[in-house]
């Protein structure tokens, strides 16, 4: 399987470091300033074991050249349509496409372009970060990798899928019902990004208020309500795990758009929040911590565009 990662950021970098460092044909497609980075202070991925250097294979748009087996899109959300745009000379008849970006839009938008039939339920737990010299740091142990045919069904392409990450330097799952998933995780990530930027502050700093638990576990049923309104439901176990994670005292957890939002970096409200939103007022929800939250960084993102 020859695969294409687009993006050599903190996620397609360390999943497609990992890949490549145990032998998988990996290829990354980034921009030329990523590329220069890479070229003077090389590919390095950072865990707390150590370093692991890699010699990957690079392309540019300019240099691009024939199809791929499969695409792993790590871009963030608001650079989707440019990348859309960049692969598709190396979709094939048989390629298909793995996205690991926030929210739930995006399978609309590539499915739109590329057909539905080509898109993959998947996403990525990961925490990491690119540090001044461009190396990928592994904040946290976790680096799962989820994916699955929205059916449930184990067909040959998905278990090829499965071979190609198993035994690759991260925990891959073939998961039985990644639509519930999906929604799971954008539940705890919008629930993490609109406290954290609502606040201004880190979970510890939040719960550490009075109020703030109220706060926090009143916007979890917010965003939980809506996916069960939507018909996936959060399996009960991993919400109360969530309930936990985002109630935890002194946790210095944030969200990477609310780190995005304290350098004045483009932030994916539209993707994470607004969309959300919508979707909470197609079926009825009221979620008025939400709407906060989304009118705050609204505000953000349009000053950002003034300027």
């Amino acid at each position: 399987m020859r695969l294409l990662v687009v993006g050599a950021g903190a996620t397609g970098g360390y999943f497609g470091g990992r890949l490549a460092a145990a032998g998988r044909d990996v290829t990354f497609l980034i921009r030329p300033k990523r590329a220069a980075e890479i070229a003077k202070n090389g590919f390095v991925i950072v865990d707390p074991k150590g370093e692991t250097r890699i010699e990957p294979k690079i392309v540019t748009t300019e240099t691009l050249r024939g199809t791929y087996d499969l695409v792993l899109m790590s871009v963030k959300a608001y650079s989707l349509p440019a990348a859309i745009e960049d692969i598709a000379p190396a979709i094939g008849p048989n390629t298909l496409i793995l996205p690991v970006l926030n929210g739930l839009k995006h399978f609309d938008v590539l499915s739109e372009r590329f057909g539905s039939e080509r898109v993959i339920g998947s996403f990525c737990k990961i925490n990491a970060r690119l540090d001044d010299h461009g190396r990928i740091v592994q904040m946290s142990p976790m680096h799962d990798m989820i994916y699955g045919e929205y059916d449930g069904s184990r067909t040959p392409r998905i278990e090829a899928i499965d071979s190609f990450f198993k035994g690759a330097g991260f925990d891959a799952r073939l998961s039985n019902d990644v639509g519930r998933e999906l929604w799971e995780k954008w539940v705890l990530l919008a629930s993490l990004g609109a406290a954290n930027c609502l606040m201004r502050g880190t979970i510890g700093d939040i719960i550490a208020r009075p109020g703030g638990q109220s706060f926090i576990e009143a916007l979890l049923g917010e965003m939980t309500a809506v996916a069960t309104a939507h018909g996936k439901a959060p399996d009960p176990t991993y919400l109360e795990a969530t309930r936990k994670l985002l109630t935890t005292p002194g946790s210095p957890m944030t969200a990477s758009m609310y780190r995005d939002l304290l350098k004045g970096l483009p932030v994916e409200n539209d993707e994470i929040l607004d969309d959300l939103l919508a979707r909470a007022a197609s079926v009825g929800i009221k979620t008025p911590y939400l709407h906060l939250a989304a009118i705050h960084l609204g505000i953000y993102a349009a000053r950002r565009l003034a300027e």
